[in-house]
């Protein structure tokens, strides 16, 4: 369970370091805006990581074993990649700056794919919710660590200085990786590289409502991902410094985040998986309204902490049902390479929806701009009606529609 937690947040870490934090390093170099709303394209491997999955699922390094091998080279990889975007300079070598963020996206992207596959494995199906739970919680504290932290950081030290020290900062994730066992190999192994990447797809695509259930997964959260998107310019744009965001935002954010999941759990074991997305697709919708009425109100540190409770504690709440959907529907076989492919489309929004939205930011303003993200939920809750109704024809849930026989 340690291991879990440890290899959490060695993935969380470098996930904000190309969002959050870079989105403050420009806007304090005075990078436009629409400039650094296209950077986030840089997070494409997290969208396409299936498309290298089955390398790392047939190929074993001739050290430390078929997981911990590449778990070792992705993070050493990834530690000198953070180091070497804090050498750039944003203003004036902006194509430097995204090639740079693009390198920590990829190890970052490969990382992810090893630690899940290696959780799968190495947990049996008793420890598999417990594991999960904690690996998430320390995926949150590595992002506490590099939003909320480094943007406190970045009031005292230059951003240079920060993402050299958030290198430094997974060195525990390595020491995980080389301390920890090696998981046992429970199935066959795939055989030879067609059979990696044919075989997962096969059996996923022969399911009833395949297509409609990849489409629910890209568009489940795309309002809530665009409006976080442009959330750190938007709150320094009304007068927020960068304490401010890191305490109320980030610190303070991210353990209602956390309620949110548990939260979430517990409500799931009431209303079961169906009834949960909904709810919870609902709440997030709404709190997405909170930062049009925050875009009015202006500087308040009262209001701006209401806002974050009501949206991260929806969010995680969200999260819980969305990552217990993704797992129920995920082949034992075939683990790697399919949760690979639905965490890619997970991230899909993070980074091509994303894009412009720096353009709808200048176009709408930012209160007609979090009313357009509102707007854009409702397709993901309207794809429900096709696979989860509130009340089912039959009384079978999702994880017992996609159960293995």
């Amino acid at each position: 369970m340690l291991v879990a937690m440890l290899m959490g947040f060695s993935c969380g870490l470098p996930l904000l370091l190309t969002i959050t934090v870079l989105q403050a390093w420009m806007k304090e170099e005075g990078v436009d805006l629409t400039v650094i709303g296209a950077m986030s394209l840089v997070g494409l491997p997290y969208t396409v990581k299936f498309l290298w999955a089955p390398l790392l699922d047939r190929y074993t390094l001739p050290f430390l074993g078929r997981r911990r091998g590449w778990m070792l080279m992705a993070q050493i990889a990834l530690a000198l990649s953070i180091a070497g975007l804090g050498m750039c300079a944003p203003r004036n070598h902006p194509w430097l700056l995204a090639c740079s963020a693009f390198l920590v996206t990829f190890f970052s992207a490969s990382q992810d794919i090893v630690v899940d596959a290696y959780r799968r494995e190495d947990l049996s199906d008793e420890e598999l919710g417990l594991g999960s739970s904690l690996c998430i919680n320390g995926y949150r504290l590595g992002m506490l660590l590099a939003s909320g932290g480094g943007l406190i950081m970045a009031d005292f030290m230059a951003f240079r200085t920060v993402y050299l020290i958030m290198a430094a900062c997974l060195l525990p994730g390595i020491l995980t990786t080389l301390l920890a066992r090696e998981p046992e190999i429970t199935g066959e192994r795939p055989r030879d590289l067609k059979t990696a990447v044919v075989e997962p797809l096969v059996e996923y695509f022969r399911r009833e409502n395949a297509l409609w259930i990849l489409a629910f997964v890209l568009f489940y959260k795309i309002g809530d991902t665009m409006a976080m998107a442009m959330t750190t310019p938007f709150y320094l744009d009304i007068g927020f410094t960068k304490t401010e965001i890191g305490a109320v935002v980030k610190l303070f954010g991210t353990w209602a985040t956390v309620g949110g999941g548990f939260v979430g759990g517990v409500i799931m074991l009431r209303l079961g998986i169906h009834r949960s997305l909904w709810v919870f697709g609902v709440f997030q919708a709404i709190s997405v309204l909170g930062f049009a009425a925050l875009a009015r109100i202006g500087h308040s540190v009262a209001a701006l902490s209401g806002v974050i409770a009501f949206e991260n504690l929806s969010g995680g709440m969200g999260t819980a049902a969305y990552a217990a959907f993704m797992a129920s529907i995920t082949d034992r076989r075939f683990t790697a390479t399919q949760y690979a492919l639905l965490s890619s489309l997970m991230g899909i929004p993070r980074v091509l929806a994303a894009a412009p939205t720096g353009f709808l930011a200048k176009q709408f303003g930012w209160e007609g701009f979090f009313i357009v993200c509102t707007v854009m939920a409702v397709p993901g809750m309207l794809l429900l009606l096709k696979f989860a109704p509130w009340h089912p024809s039959a009384p079978s849930d999702v994880d017992n529609q996609f159960s293995n026989e």
